[in-house]
């Protein structure tokens, strides 16, 4: 079984130079951190090395979505980076997970990198079965969330994407050899935001969660790293 520390992924959404400061205060804190699409546009792969270098894993989230060619010659320059997950899109379709997995491997296996896990994402956590239903998908969250996991293993996905309300399900789904990785987590003390399938931390590992992004709660609170460190506890009553 994971520790918290192993277990925690701080979401760092800010600019370079403000996701660096925060990372010189979570060194020997947390294990983990996630950059978003908008840092690695920003400042690109360099921003990976940058907290490679400082002995983080880094969750690399950007959500691939494209026809499987493209997504392979992706996949494969985000394993010869070094990232330790990555994720795409569940609805690209069984064909283009199997090759995201097929070129994240070549590519760490070229360049000496352990072979990242490649994470499916589901439903994201900021929609809900109203949002689905204007999308034309007729099944709820609790139903089409289980149904891409399945098939996004079934593919050759390392991992899985949901909220921590699914977590239980998509366990059931697939087995409890995958990583199910869950934002949407909120410590008991945190303000509400735009989430909305959420729970706390200690309840998302109940349900079978073996990763945690949280990020606003940590990253704006005046002390990040006693906020993470109270996050870490939460989870340690899981």
């Amino acid at each position: 079984m994971k520790t918290a520390k192993e277990s925690l992924i701080v979401a760092l959404d800010g600019s370079p130079e403000q996701i660096k400061e925060w990372g010189s205060k979570l060194v020997d804190t947390v294990d983990w951190v996630k950059i978003g699409m908008t840092n690695f546009y920003s400042a690109g792969p360099d921003i990976v090395t940058y907290f490679k270098d400082r002995g983080f894993k880094v969750f690399l989230d950007l959500k691939m979505h494209d026809i499987p060619h493209q997504v392979e010659g992706g996949a494969y320059q985000l394993g010869k980076l070094g990232v330790d997950m990555f994720t795409v899109h569940a609805t690209g379709g069984p064909d283009m997970i199997a090759k995201a997995v097929r070129g994240a491997t070549e590519g760490a296996q070229d360049s000496g990198h352990a072979v990242p896990l490649v994470l499916a994402v589901t439903v994201l956590t900021s929609m809900d079965d109203s949002t689905l239903d204007e999308l034309g998908v007729e099944n709820p969250a609790s139903v089409q969330v289980p149904l891409l996991a399945r098939m996004s293993v079934t593919a050759g996905a390392t991992g899985i994407v949901c909220s921590p309300l699914e977590a239980a399900d998509v366990v059931t789904a697939i087995g409890p050899d995958k990583a199910i990785v869950t934002p949407g987590v909120r410590p008991r003390w945190s303000a509400k935001d735009d989430q909305k399938r959420i729970t706390t931390p200690a309840q998302a590992l109940r349900n079978g969660a073996t990763h945690l992004v949280v990020g606003r709660p940590i990253t704006t609170a005046l002390d990040i790293k006693q906020a993470a460190q109270k996050v870490l506890a939460e989870m340690e009553e899981g």
